[in-house]
């Protein structure tokens, strides 16, 4: 997802070098989505978490 942000934002730029102002909104639009996606896989990646038992000894005679 990273990766696609990255190539979006590069997708951007070109577009307002030469001047595609309507290929700009929709990578923004993109963009955007591709942001928010990234901060639900972050919050979801915190929240997560995994309860292990404390594991017991034993003893042999």
């Amino acid at each position: 997802m990273e990766e696609i942000r990255d190539n979006l934002v590069a997708r951007i730029a070109e577009a307002e070098r030469e001047g595609w102002l309507g290929e700009v909104e929709g990578l923004r639009v993109n963009l955007a989505g591709a942001e928010d996606k990234l901060a639900q896989i972050t919050r979801r990646a915190a929240s997560t978490s995994v309860a292990l038992p404390m594991p017991t000894l034993r003893r042999e005679p």
